[in-house]
């Protein structure tokens, strides 16, 4: 009897096994609103005992669950919204779709801190964030759109299409610091930038970004306000610019194309694929334009290889290598005059001499981090960099061959105490060292020079020469060596109930050496310098305080500097002003910016909503600016020099906020998501009087003490909506206001006020499960506003570079293949 019993068990049982082990389901995870299969999607099984089995997705999107493990499961991906699941019926597949994340301040990290926690909530200072999702509303390829419409304090102007970038941040930058401009129309100052870890900023301060290939950039990181206990000198603020970064378990080859006005194409091919333990991504661009006035093309051709490893779980090594060739030209400036009559010619001496910029740049660097225990942790970086520029402009043409090459090494280091309280910190060092010649040269026309005054449009450009018999045509000649080096520490005391105390000291060097290799026979002055700017200190101290998790409240003091570069200091020999040039333009100092900052951060409505608000007062001291120095009669000018002066008095609100609306799985709309950012400015000149006119020894005396800074505008607003519907299609508006504001420092002259309108529409698609397709199409400037791209502070005639005249297009497709 027992034999039958114990046979009909085991048949049972085995029964039992097969029925269920057909409970095996297939699942999948896309994005809701693209539809895109989410590769590397991390799913957690939990069972009735509580125990977590974690799996992941393939390339397709695809993962295998089985209901004898788990009650329910979390489905998460990097950027994404987590979800959890509960499994109702295992006979049926599983569809899940995860929402972008909208970027709540308690998740999105920052570069460098002291504070363990990397989060923004946590840092008691204005930083914005830039993703994906803000570089790419228009049409991704020029960084000045994202900028000027997400980041509120920021601007960004640039002198072409696609060259002679700058930021202004907090009313500093682009020449609105002085009475007079002393920044290159071409080049920036005051700040830093830095791509993938390596400055961008040569040793000397100044920044050039016509070699960067912004439409390979997928993240930004603005921090506002002097940063010299983490960067060195940065007097009023830093950049850090990321490249896109390989998919993690992904293997794909993607083409990009896109088309627009004025003869706009873009080309990017990349291929990118990614392991356990290593990533390789290659992505070459090429970029052109027409221009949208006279003598204003501009072509460009980018390579970036990107290479990351994993030797261990406690080392990562990074490799970054940057080719680039740019081509921009340089139309002349509208003079006020011009601009009023809607001529657009320009400076007609800037196309004489086939006014552009060239370059031909390589950067690199090799990152190194390790984590020597779960509280020690080192960074490691060298970098280097060559460029070779060729420019011409009205004065003529300019040869400069930099080469830069540096280090940056960091030690992070946490130690607990007891009872949530901890110190972590900070502490570093970046070294920088460049070698440069620059060469100027006259130009000449080369049907003589009757024939230069009758010059037109397609006669044959000017050459570079001189009327002088035999002579070569250059005017100038330097050899410049510059190094700087800062040594930083900065530390967090955390204490209980989210309360942290932030100090910092930062001591930066700068040290310039300048050979003036242009032989005048005439002249018995100097023509070595060495100079150096040491123990420039930077103190930092700051308070901050997190409520409930969700929002936080900082005050911060911090301190900076901008030492002077090397053309400052060396007067060229002028002969009609023989015994005040040829000399040496001592006692320069520093620029000091001390900046006081109080504001809240928060993510309210459980991560809908969040917001920055800051107040601010930076004071920037011993500003620089050039003096001109005319003849005699005051008729003309015979030369310029820089001198310290006073003061430039900011005070300003920032705001942002971003509120994610609505969002559904079902019906025609995935995503509603509104945003809005705002500054308000009242910058002035405090005890700003200087010599301007005459001669050395002649001056009159100019005083703009409690005038407007020129440059800036007292409102610029932004409003902007992103909708995503549930079959791919997407769309985004933005709106953008912006005050009229002094061009002179007399605030006698002023721009006037503007507005623009833009627009995109697009749609992204899965097809195959291999191939995904994004197709748009953009329109900037719906309603035909005159608008600058740039506007000359205190160079007066010469005013605006004008934007874009009319309404412009663009679209384009993108299409990647998933192996």
């Amino acid at each position: 009897m027992m034999k039958p019993i114990l046979t009909l068990l085991i048949s049972l049982s085995l029964f039992s096994n097969v029925n269920f082990a057909q409970k095996i389901m297939k699942g999948k995870v896309t994005d809701a609103t693209s539809k895109n299969p989410l590769s590397g999607a991390t799913i957690y099984f939990v069972n009735n005992t509580g125990k977590t089995i974690e799996t992941t997705t393939d390339n397709a999107g695809n993962f295998i669950y089985d209901c004898s493990k788990g009650i329910f499961f979390n489905v998460s991906h990097v950027g994404y919204e987590s979800k959890k699941i509960e499994i109702k019926n295992c006979d049926e597949s599983i569809l899940v779709s995860l929402f972008q994340n909208v970027g709540t301040l308690g998740e999105v990290e920052v570069t460098a801190t002291s504070n363990q926690n990397k989060s923004i909530l946590y840092q008691p200072v204005s930083i914005t964030k830039l993703t994906p999702v803000e570089l790419k509303r228009g049409n991704g390829l020029f960084l000045s759109d994202a900028i000027n419409s997400n980041v509120p304090g920021v601007t960004m102007q640039s002198r072409s299409v696609a060259g002679g970038q700058q930021f202004n941040i907090r009313g500093y930058g682009n020449g609105s610091g002085g009475t007079s401009r002393i920044n290159s129309n071409f080049d920036g100052q005051g700040y830093k930038v830095y791509f993938n870890g390596i400055p961008i900023t040569d040793a000397e301060g100044i920044t050039v970004m016509d070699d960067i290939d912004f439409g390979s950039v997928g993240n930004v990181e603005i921090t506002k306000g002097p940063a010299g206990t983490v960067y060195g000198l940065a007097a009023s603020g830093v950049i850090n610019l990321k490249s896109i970064q390989p998919e993690k378990g992904k293997t794909s080859i993607g083409q990009e194309m896109l088309f627009g006005s004025n003869g706009l194409q873009r080309l990017t091919t990349h291929f990118q694929t990614s392991g356990d333990h290593s990533s390789l991504l290659v992505n070459y661009g090429k970029q052109k334009s027409d221009g949208y006035t006279v003598h204003n093309s501009s072509q460009k051709d980018f390579i970036n290889i990107i290479a990351n490893f994993n030797p261990s779980l406690k080392q990562s090594i990074s490799i970054y290598f940057g080719y680039s060739h740019s081509y921009d030209e340089r139309s002349g400036e509208l003079t006020l005059t011009q601009w009023a009559n809607n001529d657009y010619s320009g400076n007609i001496e800037y196309i004489k001499r086939n006014g552009h910029s060239e370059l031909n740049s390589f950067r690199a660097g090799v990152s190194h981090n390790y984590d020597l225990s779960k509280n020690i942790s080192f960074s490691n970086t060298i970098f280097g960099s060559g460029v070779s520029n060729n420019a011409s402009s009205a004065g003529g043409w300019t040869d400069k061959d930099p080469i830069n090459a540096g280090m940056r090494s960091t030690i992070n280091v946490t130690i607990p105490i007891k009872n949530s309280i901890s110190i972590s910190g900070i502490t570093g060092l970046e070294m920088q060292k460049q070698i440069a010649q620059t060469i100027g040269y006259g130009m000449i026309d080369p049907q003589g020079t009757a024939h230069a005054n009758s010059w037109k449009l397609g006669d044959p450009y000017f050459i570079i020469g001189s009327t002088a018999t035999g002579s070569n045509g250059i005017t100038s000649n330097k050899y410049t060596t510059t190094a700087n080096s800062a040594v930083f520490t900065e530390w967090t005391l955390s204490l209980p109930r989210d309360l942290s105390v932030i100090t910092g000291i930062g001591i930066s060097r700068m040290l310039i050496n300048l050979n003036d290799r242009f032989y005048v026979p005439t002249n018995t002055k100097p023509t070595t310098f060495d100079t150096s700017y040491q123990s420039m200190v930077s103190p930092h101290f700051a308070l901050n305080k997190i409520f409930n998790k969700h929002f936080s409240a900082y005050f911060s003091y911090s301190k900076g500097y901008k030492a002077p570069v090397s053309s400052y200091f060396y007067l060229p020999f002028v002969a009609a002003a023989a015994s005040s040039t040829g000399i040496i333009n001592q006692g320069l100092k520093p620029e000091i910016a001390n900046q006081f900052e109080v504001g809240t951060k928060g993510s309210l409505n459980n991560g809908k909503l969040n917001y920055q608000l800051a107040f601010f007062n930076a004071i920037f001291s011993n500003k620089m600016t050039a003096i001109n120095v005319l003849n005699t009669a005051g008729t003309s000018t015979l030369y310029t020099y820089v001198a310290n002066s006073g003061k430039q008095n900011d005070k300003g609100i920032e705001g942002l906020i971003k509120y994610a609306a609505f969002k559904s799985e079902k019906g025609f709309i995935a995503t509603v998501e509104p945003f809005v950012n705002f500054t308000i400015s009242n910058f002035k000149y405090e005890d700003y009087s200087f010599h301007y006119k005459g001669t050395i020894l002649k001056d009159s005396i100019v005083n703009y003490d409690g005038k407007p800074v020129a440059g800036v505008a007292k409102f610029i607003g932004n409003f902007g909506i992103d909708i995503a519907a549930n079959n791919g299609l997407y769309f985004n508006t933005i709106y953008s206001y912006k005050d009229a504001f002094p061009i002179s420092a007399d605030g006698k002259n002023n721009t006037s006020s503007y507005s623009i309108w833009n627009t995109k529409i697009g749609i992204k698609r899965s097809l195959l499960n291999h191939l995904t397709t994004d197709i748009f199409l953009g329109i900037n400037n719906l309603t035909n506003t005159r608008y600058p791209m740039m506007v000359f502070i205190n160079q007066l005639p010469d005013a605006y570079m004008a934007g874009p005249i009319m309404t412009n297009y663009f679209g384009g497709i993108n299409l990647k293949y998933n192996f």
